[in-house]
């Protein structure tokens, strides 16, 4: 049996009223990311729901954000005989040119999260809330710019136009250019495929300004950081801890983000 791979979308046959009509909802699958570096086999590192769709950028993007290597020498899709065909193109494995900064566990079991799950990786919440990263020490986006980022992300969200059940995120330039937009239906998901797609492209993980379509929570606003990020403009609201740790880091965060407002947070 060839393996198929899982399209960002699926229709399905919806009732409204008295209609009957074909919809379509937003796919949302595993993704097993494996590590290996010279030396040491691929190991499974974490389990994630996600949408189907630069997966190769969501692992390199997930790695660098949990501080396991600042790049990655390459991502491929796992040849493992052992996988059944259905799994085929839902593991990942993530290769690094050295050992990583910490050795991550090897799982027993399936350690998965939630297309909602953001700090994966901390074996604490003390090294979570530790979470540090270069300071971002070019321009940054002035007001009228932060209130028009939304409606710049906005053409990019095709998925989210087809579904209505995905989330995006953005990288931009202190101008208020849009460098890359990726949409998943997990906005930690999302992020990491930004950064992954800046690293796997050879540019600079880091941005003048990252925007989000939904809230600031303190996963989001903890990968702007490792990287070195300037700004976060969330359209939705931030979290207590988002606020703490982007006023520790030094990273400006913005939420209640649109044409007509902006509020300032850190």
């Amino acid at each position: 049996m060839k393996a198929r791979r899982p399209g960002p979308s699926v229709r399905v046959r919806v009732r409204e009223g008295d209609r009957e009509r074909e919809d379509r909802v937003i796919t949302e699958e595993p993704l097993e990311i494996r590590l290996q570096w010279p030396g040491a086999d691929a190991r499974r590192v974490w389990v994630t729901m996600r949408t189907p769709g630069h997966d190769f950028e969501l692992a390199a993007g997930w790695v660098v954000h949990e501080g396991l290597a600042p790049a990655v020498r390459g991502v491929a899709y796992c040849t493992d005989t052992t996988l059944a065909p259905e799994q085929e193109f839902n593991v990942v494995t993530v290769t690094l040119e050295a050992p990583p900064a910490a050795v991550p566990h090897q799982h027993e079991a399936i350690s998965a999260g939630s297309s909602a799950c953001g700090v994966c990786g901390s074996d604490s919440v003390s090294s979570a809330l530790a979470t540090t990263g270069p300071r971002w020490s070019g321009p940054l986006p002035e007001p009228d710019v932060v209130r028009r980022l939304p409606d710049a992300l906005r053409p990019h969200q095709k998925l989210f136009d087809r579904t209505g059940g995905v989330h995006a995120a953005g990288l931009a330039t202190a101008d208020g250019e849009v460098l890359v937009v990726r949409e998943d239906v997990g906005r930690h998901n999302a992020v990491d495929k930004v950064t992954g797609a800046r690293l796997l492209a050879g540019e600079q993980a880091a941005g003048s300004c990252l925007v989000v379509s939904g809230r600031a929570g303190f996963e989001l606003v903890q990968k702007a950081v490792t990287v070195g990020t300037g700004a976060l403009v969330a359209v939705g609201a931030p979290t207590s801890l988002a606020v703490d740790l982007a006023t520790r880091a030094g990273l400006v965060l913005y939420g209640f983000t649109s044409s007509q407002r902006a509020v300032r947070y850190a």
